[in-house]
């Protein structure tokens, strides 16, 4: 993976240009969907950007940042193919992967510090989904979103 969204709302934009100066400079290319100051914007609007970019399959990953991740994670999950993750430390962010395949990282600035958000980043890049029986999950998932989508 070379590429990967980023995204935010005023309350995770310190946070965001963080996390894209980190990656960027591990060689990624960070494709930031905004916003670009800190001034007080709607979570929805840039969550649903990102989530949409994921769920065509435009990008495989991304990551979202608002105050809480609760917000975000509401969002993005709304979209098929979606697992957003809200992690708050090192094991659920290596875990959404091993176990859930997520696909979008979400973060509250809240609640993880930069240094600790960056090292959250480099493990959920860096662990591969497990498949088995989390496959088998994974399916489970694919399944439920068809007999939404066909109601």
């Amino acid at each position: 993976m070379k590429e990967i969204l980023i995204a935010s709302d005023h309350g995770g934009f310190s946070l965001k240009e963080e996390i894209k100066c980190f990656l960027q400079k591990k060689g990624l290319r960070v494709k930031d969907l905004g916003p670009y100051n800190d001034e007080r914007c709607d979570y929805t609007k840039y969550a649903a950007c990102l989530s949409s970019e994921i769920s065509s399959g435009t990008f495989k990953r991304g990551v979202l940042i608002c105050k809480s991740g609760i917000g975000n994670s509401i969002v993005a999950n709304r979209f098929p193919a979606v697992r957003a993750a809200l992690c708050h430390n090192l094991k659920t962010a290596r875990l959404s992967r091993e176990h859930n395949d997520s696909n979008i990282l979400v973060l509250g600035s809240m609640f993880v510090n930069p240094r600790l958000a960056k090292r959250m980043v480099y493990t959920w890049l860096n662990t591969n989904f497990q498949g088995g029986r989390h496959q088998r999950r994974i399916n489970q998932i694919r399944d439920i979103e068809k007999r939404i989508k066909e109601k």
